[in-house]
């Protein structure tokens, strides 16, 4: 089983990246979904996340307005779109399959399956 994440890269303040995430092994389409990021020195920070059929998100208030999830179940795919990036989004972005039995969405000790990661970087 695994999440295999990308879509990362170099880009100016301003800019937009869109990060991808693609299951395979199992399928996630009834399990909430989200990203986490992690910059230099800091502890893993939760992003946003996705109900299982897209219906309602939820995002931390650092991105909200700029960044938007989303989800193709029949692909087993899920995207991070992001727009307005600024220098302190800079960090590496993980997709990540929540855990059934819990409710805290906001906890990465939650999560039973983790992308690679791929690395965001905006310059200024």
């Amino acid at each position: 089983v695994q999440l295999q994440a990308s879509g990362g890269g170099l880009v100016q303040v301003g800019g937009s990246l869109r990060l991808s995430c693609v299951g395979s092994g199992r399928t996630f389409s009834g399990d909430l979904m989200a990203w986490f990021r992690q910059a230099p020195g800091k502890e893993r920070e939760f992003v946003g996340a996705i109900s299982w059929n897209g219906a309602s998100s939820d995002y931390t208030d650092s991105v909200k307005g700029r960044f938007t999830i989303s989800r193709d179940n029949a692909k087993n795919t899920v995207y991070l779109q992001m727009n307005s990036l600024k220098p302190e989004d800079t960090a590496v972005y993980y997709c990540a399959a929540h855990s059934p039995d819990s409710y805290k969405i906001y906890d990465p000790n939650e999560y039973d399956y983790w992308g690679q990661g791929t690395q965001v970087t905006v310059s200024s």
